[in-house]
């Protein structure tokens, strides 16, 4: 019996893949727990209408992420701090902080896609990572003045 997974099933597939199941696991669990449904030619052609909705979906959404992206890239962000000896700054520059710069610029984005490597406690221009999507990465400059 061909079945297609609606949800993943561990040890059986992910959602949308197409599996062979005995008789009784295909319709006494997996239809039966709605994790999947009969393979016909009409759930077929339903599963690939919605994968193609989903990935136009998410082409746009990259598409308006890259827009963003054109803007944003090597910006640089300024931040005044007191230093003491050697340059060294009183504490750091959190994520917390960029994310409120970037909101003041007009732009909401979410301190988790901030992927700092290091922490910015000294003066100087340090870049940071922004992945906003898997697709969609790049950096924007940290420049720590005095």
């Amino acid at each position: 019996m061909k079945i297609i997974l609606l949800k993943d099933v561990k040890g059986k597939g992910k959602k949308d893949d197409i599996i062979d199941v005995s008789d009784g696991y295909g319709n006494n669990y997996l239809i039966k727990n709605k994790l999947g449904v009969l393979y016909t030619s009409g759930s077929k052609k339903i599963l690939d209408s919605e994968i193609n909705k989903r990935k136009e979906e998410e082409d746009k959404l990259v598409d308006d992420l890259n827009k963003i992206k054109d803007k944003l890239e090597d910006k640089n962000i300024n931040f005044k701090v007191r230093a003491g000896k050697d340059d060294k700054v009183f504490g750091n520059i959190s994520s917390k902080q960029i994310v409120d710069e970037l909101k003041k610029m007009g732009y909401a984005i979410d301190k988790k896609c901030l992927k700092i490597d290091h922490s910015i406690d000294s003066i100087g221009v340090h870049k940071v990572l922004v992945e906003l999507h898997k697709r969609v990465k790049f950096n924007i400059n940290i420049v720590v003045g005095k």
